[in-house]
């Protein structure tokens, strides 16, 4: 399992847009991926899980990736999340 941390930089957080762009990235990948926040878990192809977190603007997260392709989807999730959130 491969995992990172990344503080939230959106003005909203992980609302609506984001999200849905999370899933649709995570999707892509056979690997599980999960977000984590005050010791609650989402899968990331999960749109009202991810959601039902709250994450804001300054939260920091754990992302979680396992799978046989984790090295690499860890990777780009990370660079999703610099981009994205």
């Amino acid at each position: 399992m491969r995992t990172f941390e990344y503080t939230i930089t959106d003005e909203v957080g992980i609302h609506a847009r984001p999200a849905g762009l999370l899933v649709k990235e995570a999707k892509n990948y056979d690997s599980v991926i999960k977000v984590t926040k005050d010791g609650k878990s989402a899968e990331a192809k999960k749109l009202m899980a991810l959601m039902g977190l709250g994450v804001k603007k300054g939260d920091t997260v754990t992302v979680s990736v396992e799978g046989g392709d984790e090295d690499t989807v860890a990777a780009k999730m990370e660079k999703f999340f610099r981009n994205n959130l």
